[in-house]
């Protein structure tokens, strides 16, 4: 009798009983303590009741769900709750499936308040530690709910802010519970990822006045944790910080795809602010896979807009700096190689006025954009050179200038329809992230970390005509000798003449065996370029005043007898470039010349401190400043020279005289022979490129030579020359382009063959036997012969030994 029993609720089963007990008459007077206890000890002393338990107060949770009894509700899912808490037991799977139906049953339900009670009870359960794996459950419906509930637009503010808590609370308790469980689903799956982390944004967008002040939020207040915003923070942080090495794309790719969807970028702020939050959180060891992944979108967005492809840049800049030393990973050269690329095309794309050539004007180009962008790529550049070693920081060096078009050494760019004038700027641009990687580079060995490949190039460019290029080196140089930061000390220097710079603490120290090496193998090519550098008419007080910085800096760092010899031959060749009338010099650039030499003197004096010399340096300063005070730097290094009109000749007091400088030095051991021989720069092929232009445009003189012709470059004023040289070497340059290689090569043998006969004939024609001590002597056929001279007895001229 079946019926009888179901309707005598003494009959019913005992786990029934216990839980109808639980509830009281009132909803409003709460769960019954003390038999929620009876009921808790009945689960613990029969676990294999709990499955039943649970389907049973699903039952009765569903049904008052329907009656709108939301306070029977209330006391069951506080009953499931405690029962959670205390029960660890083998057979509380089947009791947690039951349990997240009725949260599902919740979060279902149009009532805010039910919705936010269900995922309470959810991120109570997530924090429960389970003795069982599950093989079975499922998390998709609630990673779906909890991200809507993220979204949430809901009339009331204050109801809307609850919703949207609870589902950033519901999505972290997700991750908790699934994050180290194998076998459960995979969290950092993209359909999963692609949810979570967009609805993470969405929130932490919505608070982006609040900026995120430290790399942990632990500071702020009670108040401010209640805030969506920072909720949505911490829970976004411990996301990241509990993703593994394998995770780190699919956790960062959906941060991208909302930056793009939401052009998010141009602002910079909030993408600067996302990535911070990501480099802070993941572990340091992988954030040279967040640096990837955004080169990587780089490169996908080449074609957007200057200001989106900035913003990509600048967080590229804030997330080197974040990122630990060496962090940039084992893909050093391909992260530079990549933003040079960049470089180049927006170099390209402001001189075209155009993204694309096929559909030209389909986007509006704007130079000061593009310009912004090159400059947030050259300080990229920089802050990922600042994490690198020495070691990789030369190898950087050594690639940036292996792009810089360099004719006759290093080949131009392909080109891209920028024609010269983008050769120029990328040569311009290249410099300026050079100049960055420079910046603070220290190393104690210049000989391995400087080598040719490296300084022929650049010193190359000190050469050229474009100023601003000059400048460029000049900068470069001055970074790369200081060692010991002693460059900003010379700010007082350049303007007024310190007669006592022990004031200024400079760091001298003895040149090492290295230094020495580096300065026996490069000291000429360095004098010989501040030299020609000093007499280039566009040279401007900028220039002069790296002149300046080059020349003490190489006297405190560099500097042995011999290089402080050189440097002071230098300075006097200086003065003697300014006196002379042959090189046609503004009257500026000689008043400059004459500051930069009484400046680097009277520097150069105290260093040696050899009182005589200055006592010499400080006489003439003396006398400059009575009677020419516009041949000092504090007349001349200022924005208004104080200068004249035409500058008289110069004779006496008013000049460093050669032979009383040699007197005092030689007094004091130094090499007077040396010191008395004036300076004169080795010219060599490279001074053919002093005159062009920065893109390396030379003219090509022919010079006939008994029929042979020889290329000597040299600038050619005649227009009509000039057309007819470039029509010259356009069909030189198409012959060697299309002639078959045969024809080439008989071509080239031929001149070869032309030329070494004549150079053979000139050679017989001068040089003679050289005559013998004993006269001369007469064969057995009675001709005269010169006898040979052993090569040991033999006297060359000065000019044929090296």
């Amino acid at each position: 009798m079946p019926g009888v029993c179901g309707c005598c609720g003494a009959l019913r089963p005992r786990y029934k009983r216990l839980v109808d007990n639980i509830f009281p008459e009132d909803p409003e007077d709460g769960l019954v303590k003390a038999n929620m206890e009876k009921l808790t000890f009945y689960a613990l002393s029969a676990p294999e009741k709990l499955d039943r338990i649970g389907a049973y107060l699903s039952e009765r949770l569903s049904r008052d769900v329907a009656r709108h009894r939301y306070g029977y509700v209330c006391i069951a899912m506080e009953a499931l709750d405690q029962l959670l808490m205390a029960c660890h037991c083998q057979s509380i799977n089947l009791f947690v499936e039951s349990f997240l139906k009725m949260v599902r049953k919740l979060l279902e339900a149009d009532k805010p308040n039910l919705q936010i009670l269900g995922t309470n009870s959810f991120v109570k359960f997530a924090n429960i530690e389970e003795d069982t794996p599950s093989y079975h459950r499922s998390y998709d419906f609630f990673v779906s709910r909890f991200s809507e509930m993220c979204h949430s637009n809901y009339e009331d503010p204050d109801i809307r802010t609850k919703i949207r808590m609870a589902g950033i609370k519901g999505l972290q308790g997700v991750v908790r519970k699934t994050v180290n469980d194998e076998l459960q689903a995979n969290i950092w799956d993209p359909q999963h990822m692609d949810k979570i982390v967009p609805s993470l944004l969405f929130n932490l967008q919505s608070g982006e006045g609040t900026e995120s002040r430290s790399p942990s939020p632990l500071q702020a207040s009670e108040k401010e944790r209640e805030s969506p915003a920072e909720l949505t923070e911490r829970c976004f942080r411990e996301l990241l910080g509990r993703s593994a090495y394998g995770n780190i794309k699919n956790a960062v790719t959906p941060v991208l795809m909302h930056l793009d969807n939401h052009s998010l970028w141009e602002g910079k702020t909030f993408a600067v602010r996302c990535f911070k939050i990501i480099m802070y959180s993941i572990q340091s060891q992988h954030s040279h896979l967040v640096i990837q992944q955004l080169l990587g979108h780089l490169d996908a967005n080449s074609k957007s807009s200057a200001t989106v492809r900035a913003g990509i840049v600048e967080v590229l800049l804030e997330s080197a700096a974040i990122a630990a030393s060496g962090s940039v990973g084992p893909t050093v050269l391909e992260v530079f190689n990549t933003l040079l690329r960049h470089l180049r095309l927006s170099v390209d794309y402001e001189l075209t006025g155009s993204y694309d050539r096929i559909n030209i004007g389909t986007k509006i180009i704007k130079e000061h954009e593009e310009r912004q962008l090159q400059e947030a790529v050259i300080r990229t550049i920089g802050s990922f050179a600042n994490t690198l070693p020495t070691y990789q920081r030369s190898e950087v060096m050594l690639f940036i200038m292996g792009k810089v078009p360099i004719p006759g050494m290093h080949p131009t760019l392909p080109s891209t329809g920028s024609g010269p004038e983008g050769n120029r700027m990328i040569q311009v641009m290249l410099l300026k992230s050079l100049r960055q990687v420079t910046c603070g580079f220290q190393t104690t060995n210049m000989l391995t970390a400087l080598p040719n490949s490296f300084l022929d190039p650049l010193l190359s460019f000190a050469l050229l005509e474009d100023a601003e290029i000059r400048l460029l080196v000049l900068e470069i140089l001055v970074s790369l000798i200081d060692r010991h930061d002693n460059l900003p000390k010379f700010s007082t220097i350049r303007l007024v003449i310190i007669s006592d710079i022990s004031v200024l603490k400079l760091k001298v120290d003895k040149c090492s065996r290295q230094d020495n090496l580096f300065m026996k193998k490069h000291a000429q090519h360095l004098y010989r370029h501040i030299y020609l550098c000093s007499k280039e008419q566009s040279s401007m007080q900028p220039h002069f005043e790296k002149l300046y910085s080059l020349l003490a800096l190489i006297s405190m760092e560099l500097a042995n007898e011999e290089v402080v010899v050189d440097l002071i031959r230098v300075a006097l060749a200086l003065q003697d470039l300014a006196l002379s009338s042959e090189e046609m010099l503004p009257v500026y650039n000689r008043c400059a010349i004459h500051a930069l030499s009484s400046a680097y003197l009277n520097l150069i004096s105290q260093l040696t401190t050899v009182p005589a010399f200055c006592q010499h340096v400080h006489e003439v300063i003396e006398m400059r400043q009575k009677e020419s005070p516009y041949l000092l730097p504090e007349d001349v290094f200022i924005e208004n020279p104080k200068i004249p009109k035409t500058l008289e000749k110069l004779e006496g007091e008013l000049l460093f005289q050669q032979a009383k400088i040699t007197e005092v030095l030689g007094g004091s051991g130094y090499n007077t022979e040396r010191l008395a021989t004036p300076y004169v720069p080795q010219f060599t092929d490279e001074d053919r490129l002093s005159k062009r232009k920065s893109v390396g445009e030379t003219i090509s003189l022919q010079v006939e030579l008994n029929g042979v012709k020889l290329c000597v470059y040299s600038p050619v004023d005649s227009v009509g020359v000039e057309e007819q040289e470039k029509e010259r070497r356009r069909q030189v340059v198409e012959k060697f382009q299309k002639a078959p290689f045969e024809e080439i090569a008989a071509h080239c043998g031929a001149r070869a063959t032309m030329l070494q006969s004549k150079l053979n004939q000139i050679f017989e024609i001068t040089i003679r036997p050289p005559p013998s001590p004993s006269g001369t002597i007469t064969s057995s056929y009675g001709q005269t012969q010169s006898r040979s001279v052993p090569v040991y007895e033999m006297k060359f001229p000065d000019l044929c030994v090296y």
